[in-house]
């Protein structure tokens, strides 16, 4: 299977503004995709405060899959 998730858009500093689930094929804001990370229901994902800004990100493992990108 591929990632789950992808980056759709970024702004003009870098930062993921739109996700797709790669399985469902619903489109996500940061925040839409931050909630549901927070509930629960992406687990290979956590949200890490950068910049003061909730900001979804991969949990470290071995393998690449679940890389934003």
């Amino acid at each position: 299977m591929g990632k789950r998730v992808s980056v759709t858009n970024q702004d003009k500093n870098g930062r993921n503004t739109s996700f797709r689930d790669n399985q469902t094929h619903k489109q996500m804001t940061r925040s839409q995709f931050v909630q549901k990370i927070k509930q629960g229901k992406y687990p290979n994902y956590e949200v890490r405060k950068i910049n003061g800004i909730d900001t979804p990100v991969s949990k470290p493992d071995s393998t690449t899959n679940n890389n934003l990108d």
